[in-house]
């Protein structure tokens, strides 16, 4: 019986692990260069919706999911306004930290080879190696803030709140631990120190209800991170290679989608991997199947995705969204089932 070819992986966040740990379940040996080390804090929403039963079980995550917080209500907040929505499937919310840490553990355990603190270079795109970093960068003029903390109570399982030319999620992801992450158009005259560089922009964007919220709160130090350059949609065209998760496209965070999305993009390039380290094919066609399957996946929900961002950072469009939703013009059941689907 001939060996299987080695598939190598570029980026160690949720799609590169989970792609890893199934190639190296089905017998294909593997490895995951990333250029940080585990565990670490990321700009992340911590919310995963949209994540469908097949994807679990295809990728055999189950265990690794375990002690996800299911969530379902809602609180969408607007200029003192508040309203309130019940998701008819459940989302989860998980810390990164915690959830990157083991994925990595599981695919080591796995056989597979984890190589921490190593940069590789995203132009070569030999037959064997996949992309799953390198998101789609851009002078966007946004910037992505996160942290952590402890005593601060949600309205709901989920708040989503607008301000000026931003939008910020918070949710329980650990017992009494609390992911604030936001997306804010980057203002040169605020402050960015590590500590307050969100509470600074929470404040510019006047959300200075939530800033004082965050304030009052304990915050974890090591979790606050910081991340810009971000461009949303889909990366330029790149027939050469296979991208998987933000390599592929980058959805807005409203959608909660990205974790899910890292997922599911494993699940998709998975079947055609392997089959070019059994030498049923070659990578040309290892790549085509790959990317159609990915197209095919997420087109519809970017494209939703993508028309529906600019009603939650402009101002007036907030308006309109507010008002089309309270009338029932568009419900919200049916924005959160399509930017899922």
């Amino acid at each position: 019986m001939n060996a299987l070819r080695p598939i190598e992986i570029v980026g160690g966040g949720l799609a590169g692990l989970s792609m890893g740990l199934t190639l190296q379940r089905r017998g294909v040996p593997t490895t995951v260069f990333e250029a940080g080390e585990y565990p670490r804090h990321r700009v992340c929403g911590e919310f995963l919706a949209g994540l469908d039963d097949r994807t679990v079980q295809q990728l055999g995550i189950g265990d690794l999911l375990q002690g996800a917080r299911s969530q379902r209500r809602i609180s969408w907040h607007r200029k003192g306004h508040i309203w309130r929505q019940t998701l008819a499937r459940p989302a989860f919310s998980i810390s990164r930290h915690q959830l990157d840490a083991r994925f990595a553990r599981a695919f080591e355990q796995a056989g597979g080879q984890l190589r921490a603190r190593h940069r590789v270079d995203q132009q070569p795109a030999p037959e064997g190696r996949v992309f799953g970093s390198g998101r789609n960068r851009g002078e966007s003029g946004w910037l992505g803030l996160k942290l952590h903390v402890r005593g601060l109570r949600l309205d709901g399982d989920l708040e989503i709140h607008l301000g000026h030319q931003a939008y910020v999620g918070l949710c329980d992801v650990d017992d009494g631990l609390v992911n604030v992450c936001g997306l804010f158009r980057i203002r040169p005259g605020v402050p960015v120190d590590r500590l307050r560089a969100l509470i600074n922009y929470l404040a510019a964007a006047r959300l200075s209800e939530l800033s004082d919220r965050v304030r009052a709160a304990e915050i974890d130090p090591d979790s606050c991170c910081a991340v810009a350059g971000l461009r949303f949609g889909p990366a330029d065209a790149a027939p050469d290679r296979i991208r998987l998760g933000d390599a592929i496209a980058m959805t807005p965070p409203f959608t909660g989608n990205g974790m899910a999305m890292a997922l599911q993009s494993a699940e998709c390039a998975a079947g055609p991997l392997e089959g070019w380290a059994r030498g049923e094919y070659g990578w040309e066609t290892a790549v085509r199947v790959a990317t159609k399957a990915l197209h095919n996946r997420f087109r519809r929900r970017l494209r939703f995705a993508a028309w529906l961002h600019p009603f939650v950072l402009s101002p007036t469009r907030q308006s309109l969204f507010r008002l089309t939703v309270r009338l029932g013009i568009l419900p919200i059941d049916h924005v959160t089932a399509t930017v899922h689907a």
